[in-house]
């Protein structure tokens, strides 16, 4: 077994800790996430870390992680690079580890600082319809525009990954889960596509599409057209597999 490891210079001090990640991860630390994927926080040197575990890969993706493209680690870690010099937040890169064991990949390790932002968009599924809620609606539509105005499109844009907290009465959002990510123009389909995985009624996306439109320069029913019309079909085809944990209105 052979591991490489690529550490932030700004957390140098950090190294000793990073080197034992993989022999003390099942044993310290906190679980905030125990799925495929694992998440821990730890307390080191002051700070709180959230180390990510990616789960070893099927066999021909073990090779291919390897020497045909990047790891899910070493893509998030390069992404949050790339999303902080953009100015968008995301939890702070540490260092990213990647296990090989035989010429293959084993398990790879995704390190950065943790993010106390308590809200999740998941509350929104159920949720009433309330004045704060609809200027949480209106920012975040602002927001999903300047990402699409900056070239930023988030693949994975569902609930769990949109984290939010009020700082002066107003919503601070912060992305998470990136290694799925796309740099590049945006178009108004696409862009109205990435709102389809989110909970909540059709009046939540109508707030979120006036806001979206407005802050790009674009046709405001249009926008909003899109929106719904991408949602229904994606929620149509998804609960065929699995039912919705939230009331479902077109």
């Amino acid at each position: 077994m052979s591991k490489k490891i690529v550490l932030h210079t700004q957390y140098s001090y950090l190294q000793t800790f990073i080197s034992r990640l993989p022999e003390i991860f099942l044993f310290e630390g906190e679980y905030i996430h125990d799925g495929r994927n694992k998440i821990k926080v730890f307390e080191v040197e002051g700070l709180k870390i959230n180390v990510k575990r990616y789960r070893i890969p099927l066999l021909i993706n073990r090779f291919a992680y390897l020497y045909l493209r990047q790891t899910k680690a070493e893509r998030a870690y390069e992404y949050a690079l790339q999303l902080q010099v953009k100015g968008i937040n995301t939890p702070t890169p540490i260092a990213y580890i990647i296990e090989k064991n035989k010429g293959l990949l084993a398990y790879s390790y995704f390190i950065s600082l943790h993010v106390p932002y308590p809200r999740r968009f998941y509350e929104f599924g159920n949720s009433p319809l309330t004045e704060a809620n609809k200027i949480i609606f209106q920012e975040f539509g602002k927001y999903t525009a300047q990402l699409h105005e900056k070239g930023i499109y988030h693949q994975d844009y569902s609930p769990g990954n949109i984290l939010f907290d009020l700082k002066n009465d107003k919503p601070e959002f912060c992305i998470i889960d990136i290694n799925r990510m796309h740099f590049g123009p945006v178009s108004l389909k696409k862009g109205c596509a990435n709102f389809t995985r989110l909970w909540g009624p059709p009046e939540m996306f109508r707030i979120i599409a006036q806001a979206y439109a407005q802050t790009r320069g674009m046709d405001i029913n249009t926008v909003c057209t899109e929106i719904l019309t991408a949602r229904q079909h994606y929620w149509k085809k998804a609960i065929r597999k699995r039912p919705a944990e939230f009331p479902l209105e077109f």
